[in-house]
């Protein structure tokens, strides 16, 4: 799933290549992944692209005359940057991966597509981003909020970190794998309990993420669409990398599987030693 380093080196991608450019239409291939119909697409037809943002893990690509094309990208959702287009055709709706084309005036344009079966990906064309729900509903920006913010962030929503890490209405823009990265980094097993953290680990819990997330925009943005996806894998120390060797420390970098997600993790670097327990069979380490 993009998060908030790939959703912002997005962003910087499209202000270096589509602002300024009018956009000719917008084309609506998967007619789930559009969740609004007032202003409807077609209102985008003849607005300049004046600049391209974020807000957690959405995209915002600013018309000018206050439009918004907001896009969610959810778990298997990615932006893809034409120089050209093969066919001047209008896409038509099937069952393909490409869910929405914006095409520019200068032949140019992208297009948003979703892999697999569960089709989430969402987007929203609006005067306001505030109109958007998933938006209104943002806590402060994870790399944003300063250490007083963060650590009553966190300690008001008392769960297992984990989960209040990836909770957007808490902080927005971290997912599963920076997450781990993160945990990784602050050296704290993901099902610590968030209100019980010290002050000492939640100050070093706030450096860690923001070091992670830094990193991984200075990494990112730069970067072409299409070599994003790779660049995220590249810095990555413990996520999705079940088996292979801490980078740290040299111990073997383990797994807990839920129903529709995993978590990795270093028991060396995060639990003192001891591997975490599959929640479904037995009782978690803390």
């Amino acid at each position: 799933m993009p998060e908030l380093p790939e959703v912002e080196a997005l962003g910087a991608y499209l202000r270096e290549r589509a602002v300024g450019r009018r956009v000719e239409r917008v084309e609506i291939a998967a007619i789930s992944a559009l969740k609004t119909y007032d202003p409807p697409p077609t209102a985008a037809a003849g607005r300049t692209v004046v600049g391209a943002t974020r807000h957690g893990k959405f995209l915002d690509v600013v018309l000018d005359g206050d439009l918004h094309l907001v896009v969610h990208l959810a778990r298997a959702g990615w932006l893809h940057y034409r120089d050209s287009f093969a066919s001047p055709a209008p896409l038509k709706p099937g069952k393909g991966p490409i869910a929405v084309r914006v095409r520019l005036d200068d032949g140019s344009g992208f297009d948003l597509t979703e892999a697999g079966t569960q089709k989430k990906l969402a987007t929203y064309l609006v005067t306001d981003p505030a109109q958007v729900p998933g938006v209104t509903k943002l806590g402060p920006d994870a790399l944003a909020a300063d250490l007083a913010t963060f650590g009553a962030r966190v300690r008001g929503r008392r769960g297992q970190i984990k989960g209040v890490l990836t909770d957007q209405s808490v902080l927005s823009g971290v997912g599963n794998a920076y997450s781990d990265e993160i945990l990784h980094a602050a050296k704290l097993s993901p099902f610590a309990i968030s209100s019980r953290l010290t002050d000492e680990q939640l100050a070093t819990l706030h450096g860690a993420t923001r070091e992670v997330l830094t990193d991984a925009v200075t990494r990112s943005v730069g970067q072409r669409a299409a070599t994003l996806k790779g660049e995220k894998r590249s810095g990555l120390k413990v996520h999705a990398r079940t088996g292979l060797p801490c980078p740290v420390c040299g111990d073997t970098v383990r797994e807990v599987s839920f129903a529709d997600s995993s978590l990795q993790y270093c028991p060396t670097c995060q639990t003192g030693g001891k591997p975490l327990a599959d929640r479904r069979l037995s009782r978690l380490v803390r």
